[in-house]
């Protein structure tokens, strides 16, 4: 489906070295980010205490977070937990307080604004957990990753694989350069986030790839950067739907998602615009950088015949 059609292709190549430059800048400064400022770890990965309330009634978030955060807990998470009127707190670890005289400290503070407040359960999260939830975390991602190189090598050729896991790695490192920069809480959604982003990116990736692939075979006088021009040109009416579409609806959880869902959101909002400007402006030129031509598709076309009986 396409809303239109760019009749005259669109010389991305030709600035293509500028495009590369912008994006070695922008992924340097995210990793110095993540050198000097550190990512800013939630109590899923630091370790803290875990509270669970209850009220009678709809609890009020925001008059929550306010009580909290006048007892020296401005990063404090809340958010609901199952029902509107059940609650779970997560606090950082804070030296010369056990769990359980944070839970009576945070309960007290509860119950002068509102007394139907009880406390459901209390639990220390330890940092050796977190430890654990990281590393797990970072497999994931290598996983994943290897898994991108492993289907796009036997899909494509392997330049196209080096050049994608390049361009998804590159906007994973933007994101957590963003996440470093702002200090914005680091969680497990956020690291959900991140790595729906790989997979949405790549899939971006693969549209163009295989527009190219199909312009090898088509166009046979063109020259590599025109093919690639052409590839991108054509998708273009795809990618403003598809990424349109999918920006409505994480711009939705961002703004009316709550806490909960914010960072995790955002991450994505990042993703998503990274994304795009990966797939065409990184992944395709660097395809082009590592010497992609059509020979490369006319010897497996060749083979094919020839291994056919």
């Amino acid at each position: 489906m396409e809303f239109f059609r760019i009749k005259k292709d669109i010389p991305f190549m030709r600035h293509a070295l500028v495009f590369n430059i912008i994006s070695l800048i922008t992924f340097l400064l995210a990793v110095f980010f993540l050198a000097t400022k550190h990512l800013n770890f939630s109590v899923d990965f630091t370790g803290g205490t875990v509270i669970e309330v209850r009220y009678d009634h709809t609890a009020e978030l925001g008059k929550i977070r306010d009580a909290i955060a006048k007892l020296g807990f401005s990063d404090a998470s809340v958010q609901n937990f199952g029902t509107s009127r059940d609650v779970l707190i997560r606090l950082a670890v804070k030296k010369g307080l056990t769990s359980a005289q944070l839970s009576e400290t945070v309960i007290d503070s509860l119950k002068k604004d509102d007394s139907t407040v009880r406390l459901q359960r209390v639990e220390f999260v330890g940092p050796q957990v977190g430890d654990e939830l990281w590393q797990k975390g970072a497999l994931a991602l290598l996983f994943v990753s290897l898994g991108i190189v492993v289907y796009l090598a036997f899909r494509f050729e392997w330049r196209f694989a080096v050049s994608a896991i390049i361009a998804n790695l590159h906007d994973v490192v933007i994101i957590l350069g963003f996440f470093a920069f702002f200090q914005w809480e680091f969680s497990l959604s956020v690291l959900a986030g991140v790595l729906a982003v790989l997979g949405y990116s790549v899939n971006e990736s693969v549209v163009v790839f295989d527009r190219i692939r199909e312009n090898f075979r088509k166009m046979r006088t063109a020259t590599v950067p025109h093919i690639i021009d052409n590839a991108i040109t054509r998708t273009m009416s795809r990618t403003i739907i598809t990424h349109g579409s999918t920006q409505m609806m994480v711009t939705s959880m961002l703004f009316f998602g709550g806490e909960t869902l914010h960072y995790f959101a955002l991450a994505l909002t990042i993703g998503i615009l990274f994304g795009i400007y990966s797939s065409v402006l990184v992944a395709s030129p660097l395809v082009m950088w590592l010497g992609v031509s059509r020979e490369d598709f006319v010897k497996s076309e060749k083979k094919a015949v020839a291994a056919a009986p």
